[in-house]
């Protein structure tokens, strides 16, 4: 259900800005008090459940949108209805691609995800006028390039061993961005079916490797679903960084 902003006033920052844990990481945190007062006026921050879809890929861009919390998965289809996870995203990251009629992939909520959306004119022009955000919005997609290369290498060159293990890492470091201890706990965002489609294995290999990691001790599986990670280090080494 969409909730319109309501919390607009004409000083200093919004208050759901205010208590937005992904506005300083985000685009947002390239915005002045007045211009996210401005953002604001047009911005509804809503909650989505998992397997919902945000984006539909081929479709005409309507909005963007700030992912603000969760894991949220990209796809892209081929002609004969095979379909290929293509890359996840986090907060704070920025969903949709501005300047594009049409959206390139689709993009679904991998787990309870919360965004907060933009009508596509709004942002645009603001780019246009504000070199700060548009900076902001060159930053991120130059990260995103970055990562998508080093994925490149983690599917062409790792072996599964090494791909399951980069797995939990991408998950550990991104969906835990401000987490400074060598441990972290969460549960998978995805199914062993989708990890595998992601990794280019079966889901067998998928089961057996995290069985394996389990074995030697580098993660702890509860209920099939809940992973925690005891040595983010020992966990980098067997991802072979």
């Amino acid at each position: 259900m969409d909730i319109p902003r309501k919390d607009v006033h004409n000083s200093d920052t919004p208050l759901l800005c205010q208590a937005c844990e992904s506005r300083h990481r985000g685009v947002c945190g390239a915005l002045t008090s007045d211009q996210l007062l401005r953002l604001s006026k047009h911005s509804t921050r809503r909650s989505v459940e998992p397997g919902t879809e945000l984006v539909g890929e081929s479709l005409q861009a309507k909005s963007y949108s700030n992912i603000i919390s969760g894991v949220v998965k990209l796809s892209k289809m081929m002609a004969d209805g095979r379909q290929q996870i293509v890359g996840l995203q986090f907060a704070p990251d920025f969903l949709g691609r501005p300047f594009r009629a049409e959206n390139g992939v689709s993009a679904e909520a991998a787990t309870d995800v919360k965004v907060c959306s933009f009508p596509r004119n709004v942002i645009e022009r603001m780019i246009g006028e504000m070199p700060e955000l548009e900076h902001k919005l060159l930053e991120q997609t130059l990260t995103e390039l970055d990562e998508a290369r080093d994925w490149m290498l983690t599917l062409g060159r790792k072996t599964a061993a090494e791909k399951v293990a980069s797995f939990l890492l991408l998950i550990s470091t991104h969906a835990f961005p401000d987490n400074e201890a060598e441990s972290v706990a969460f549960d998978l965002p995805m199914s062993r079916v989708d990890i595998a489609d992601f990794l280019g294995l079966t889901m067998e290999t998928v089961s057996r490797q995290l069985t394996k990691l389990r074995k030697d001790n580098v993660i702890h599986i509860v209920n099939n679903r809940h992973v925690s990670v005891p040595d983010l280090t020992r966990l980098s080494d067997r991802a072979g960084y």
